[in-house]
């Protein structure tokens, strides 16, 4: 039985429950109990406090008693509600369902009320909409497959498009440090999420199984990965160690973004829906009152009730923004008020709030309403429902304002003041001495608006602004936006390093070119950043610095759409990592993903890895390259790389590692791979494997990553140089003139180099390769699968046997020396240099028979190269069927090539046409750190590690 104190109670709502909290406030016990449940609050530590709005024991929640008809589950406890009448309560808002006796121990806030529940807003990155199949919407908590949903790119939130606008800005806050705050007092603590939780986990508390697939239940912290029952996670510890990931987690402690003046989805360069981005404000919910009734002639309650349109403010009904209740047409002014406020999910006394008529749309005209039936006497305009306002009962004198700390990071989460003729300014002073800190300082801070819906600043109050006529205008306009805009003292100085990332420049441009053409697409005459630098001028990039946030933002927002020489410029805010927070064992992983290798894995993996890592640390390289990561991991001195993609990824990202090493605080950080491409011989040699396939555990590939060794991995420099040209020119030209001094032999404009890592090859295989990649760049569309592309290889390969022999007698045609020495050829095709022993997804041209001895076990850091010949495309075929092996030449560390007329040769498996003159393979200076998987098993952590998304 329930006691007196929490004996529920039914109010004016019909069918309502409601626990009565009256009681709870006051008394010097009940004191210590709401000191306690704050205690208890702060504990779940997932951005949450309960104090923030005065809830009874039911959280928020709108319970009314109802019989299942279907066999239902209860989402506090996870089982079945038992019989085929049974009766059980459910939440008009959120459809939470629970048994009666649950009741009591429901620790799941509503949705309704969730959202102004959250101490720092960060938001959402969301997804285009599409049907995501066996999880439960963190709004209304039905199935998502039910409609078209979106689910966020960073955490595990999972919403309908319908219910997007309640959705509670609570992503993962992965950027905290704080300039003010020794290292010790920044304290990381969990991140709790409700529902969706891997099948099968565990709770960390009882070890019993907490997950469910027949409702939204049990709680997973974003970070570390535990699970926990909704009953028991208040006992886990309060503070995240980040799990198993820890080694290679970049904590959020050690990041600094730049303020919200921009949209996260910029920050992390994730492309917005267009369509989410589009909505307009819907439904609040997906049930009405007609969905829970309690029973009775289902058509005579609807002919019984009448939908009215509810607005909450001027700006709401010009633009036509409403929500719509349905109440009975026998319904009082209050029972109309009451549900306005449900409808709009405001939880505050409702006595301060009142309705009226709308009885002119283009001048807001409005009456009051009358009862005892006001709806009798309520003007409907033609052809459409009767139209309220909803209003607040301002104090002409004075009004209650929440100011917010949490972004000074101070143990405080908001003060309380009421203010009469205050500006802007006193309020900043007052805050700061509720909140411990010296009032006088307050020329230091700002005042910021923020909005809890978009996570970002609306604007900064003006230091002499009226704070009471502020906080009118906001009720007038808008009430569901005045719930959902919160103040924060915030202090002027920004610790972030306003670094701005510019690429689709043009490439080899001076540093003052550079800055003509920035300028130019800015629009300023002089210069408004502070520096220029690093420029990556191999591939037209470079870095720009700013010293305000304002000056970034509207850099960005006037670069991010410039084109400049027919290229859209890639434009992006970095993120600032501050190396003395990272713990002394810290190994943070880049992580670089090609999105474009592997049809869409590439899209997947970059999602997994922002949901298991800090966001900040994932890459995608077609967004800036590999240099963007690189960058912002300049002064990390200890750190590993994670590249996703083919080998042409893998050699992008040593070849941009190679330029941006020189300023960079770890000289040559090891580098593991996840093998999207076609070929993926690098990867197979480090046991990385062949190829992706979507059914790997992502969280599997982190800790394979953290278990890996390191191993060194050889590279070579392929020097191309052409024979100087001796036919004179068909016209004279004068002399001294430019064109003739363009054509003067010039040996360095006709000498390239390519850095090699897998092989090098000329003739045959080459000219496959060749065939090949210009049939996918025609098409690139119909290149989207590996079986398709190895399809393609073996039908150009059948065509070059029997219609097309152009490098016969290839033998005859080049020279070869190894090590200084002149090698005489065999009857061969083509010839392959080996710097690995897998070429062309896994075969081994060098073959695995018994070493002889003129040659020594290869390996691809013993500082030699194998070169094996290809008698035909036939053998090719076989080689690369793994039937056989081709022919072993020689074995040296040094190779040169001569030639007398154009070949196709490729490095690494692109392809081109060489004009007649020397090939030269040397070691190159440059040098790499791999990661190898380790090849034992591992048989502990199973228990933490099951609670991890897959």
């Amino acid at each position: 039985m329930l006691s007196p104190r929490n004996s529920p109670k039914v109010d004016n709502r019909k069918g309502c429950l409601r626990f009565a909290t009256s009681s709870l406030q006051s008394s010097p016990q009940n004191e210590h109990r709401a000191v306690a449940r704050n205690t208890e609050m702060a504990a779940e530590g997932h951005n949450v406090d309960g104090t923030l709005l005065e809830l009874g024991r039911d959280h928020g929640h709108y319970f009314q008693k109802k019989t299942f008809t279907k066999p239902t589950y209860c989402h506090h406890c996870c089982e079945k509600i038992w019989g085929m009448l049974t009766q059980g309560y459910v939440c008009e808002v959120c459809n939470f369902v629970c048994h009666e006796k649950c009741m009591k121990t429901v620790v799941s806030y509503c949705s309704g009320v969730a959202l102004q529940l959250i101490k720092n807003p960060v938001a959402h990155m969301w997804s285009e909409p599409g049907h995501i199949k066996r999880k439960f919407c963190n709004v209304c908590r039905k199935r998502t497959e039910d409609s078209t949903s979106i689910e966020c790119e960073v955490c595990e939130y999972y919403v309908h498009v319908d219910c997007h606008d309640l959705a509670v800005s609570d992503c993962k806050e992965a950027a905290t440090y704080v300039p003010s705050l020794d290292k010790a007092a920044q304290a990381q603590y969990h991140h709790m999420r409700e529902g969706n939780l891997p099948r099968d986990s565990k709770c960390v508390v009882c070890k019993k199984v907490c997950s469910s697939s027949e409702c939204l239940a049990g709680m997973r912290c974003e970070w570390c990965g535990q699970t926990a029952h909704a009953l028991c996670y208040r006992q886990m510890h309060e503070m995240c160690d980040l799990g198993l990931l820890q080694k290679i987690m970049l904590p959020p402690n050690s990041l600094t973004i730049p303020r919200n003046e921009l949209p996260m989805e910029k920050l992390l360069n994730i492309t917005a829906s267009e369509q989410t981005a589009a909505r307009k404000v819907s439904s609040p919910c997906k049930i009405t009152a007609d969905d829970v009734s309690s029973g009775g002639d289902e058509t005579k309650e609807k002919e019984d009730y009448e939908v009215l349109r509810i607005f909450d403010g001027n700006n709401s009904l010009r633009n036509q923004v409403f929500r719509t209740a349905s109440v009975p047409k026998t319904a009082s002014v209050q029972q109309i008020r009451d549900s306005a406020l449900r409808r709009f999910h405001i939880q505050d006394n409702p006595d301060n709030y009142y309705v009226t008529q709308v009885t002119n749309d283009l001048t807001g005209e409005e009456e009051s309403l009358e009862d005892p039936v006001p709806l009798r006497n309520v003007k409907r305009p033609e052809g459409r429902r009767a139209q309220i306002f909803l209003r607040y009962r301002d104090d002409p004198d004075k009004a209650i304002v929440k100011i917010y700390g949490g972004w000074l990071r101070i143990p405080v989460t908001f003060c309380t003041m009421t203010v009469t003729k205050e500006t802007v300014q006193d309020v900043i002073s007052d805050s700061l001495d509720h909140f411990g800190l010296d009032r006088k300082t307050w020329n230091r801070y700002n005042l910021i608006e923020v909005s809890l819906e978009r996570g970002v600043v609306e604007r900064t109050c003006n230091q002499q602004e009226t704070m009471l006529q502020l906080v009118r205008n906001l009720r007038k306009d808008s009430l569901r936006r005045y719930h959902v805009v919160r103040f924060y003292v915030q202090e002027k100085e920004d610790p972030h390093d306003h670094a701005v990332f510019v690429g689709n420049l043009p490439v080899s441009l001076a540093q003052r070119q550079y800055e003509r053409i920035l300028l130019k697409l800015l629009g300023a005459k002089e210069k408004p950043f502070t520096a220029i630098g690093p420029i990556y001028f191999e591939y037209g990039s470079l870095v720009i610095t700013f010293n305000t946030p304002k000056a970034a933002s509207a850099a960005v927002h006037r670069l991010q759409n410039a084109v400049y020489e027919d290229k859209k410029l890639i434009v992006l805010c970095l993120p600032n990592v501050q190396p003395k927070m990272l713990p002394p064992e810290s190994e943070p992983l880049l992580v670089l993903v090609n999105v474009k290798s592997g049809g869409c894995q590439g899209t997947e993996l970059v999602k997994s890895f922002r949901k298991l890592l800090n966001p900040f640390q994932v890459f995608d390289v077609l967004k800036g390259g590999p240099l963007v990561g690189l960058y912002v991991f300049r002064n990390i001195p200890k750190y590993k790389i994670l590249a996703c993609g083919g080998d042409g990824t893998i050699g992008w990202v040593l070849q941009c590692l190679d330029i941006a090493k020189q300023d960079a605080a770890c000289f040559s950080p090891p580098c593991g791979i996840v093998p999207l491409g076609t070929g993926n011989d690098l990867a197979r040699v480090l046991r990385w494997g062949g190829g992706y396939t979507g059914e790997e555990n992502p969280l599997d590939i982190l800790k394979d990553v953290i278990e890996a060794d390191e191993v060194r991995l050889d590279r070579w420099a392929v020097v191309f140089h052409e024979e100087e040209r001796t036919q004179p020119p068909t016209a004279p030209t004068p002399e001294g003139s430019a064109e003739a001094e363009g054509m003067m032999n010039n040996p360095e404009d006709q000498t390239s180099m390519i850095i090699m890592n897998n092989y090098f090859g000329i003739g045959i295989d080459a000219d496959v390769c060749l065939k090949f990649h210009n049939k996918r760049d025609a098409n690139p569309e119909k290149f989207q699968s590996r079986l398709f592309n190895k399809t393609q290889y073996v039908k150009i390969g059948l065509q070059k046997a029997l219609f097309e022999r152009t490098c016969k007698d290839l033998w005859k045609r080049i020279e070869l020396e190894v090590d200084g020495k002149i090698i005489e050829l065999p009857n061969i095709e083509g010839i392959i240099v080996l710097n690995l022993l897998s070429w062309g997804s896994g075969a081994n041209p060098w073959g695995t028979a018994k070493e002889d001895e003129n040659f020594s076990k290869p390996t691809h850091y013993d500082g030699l190269l194998e070169v094996v010949g290809v008698s035909d495309v036939s053998r090719l075929g076989l080689i690369q069927s793994k039937l056989a092996a081709g022919i072993r030449i020689a074995q040296g560390g040094s190779i040169r090539i001569t030639t007398h007329e154009e070949w196709p040769v490729q490095v690494d498996g692109e392809p081109h046409i060489q004009p007649p003159g020397t090939i030269t393979i040397l070691k190159s200076a440059l040098r790499a750190q791999m990661l190898k998987k380790a090849k034992k098993k591992r048989n502990q952590g199973q228990q933490i590690a099951i609670g991890y998304g897959g």
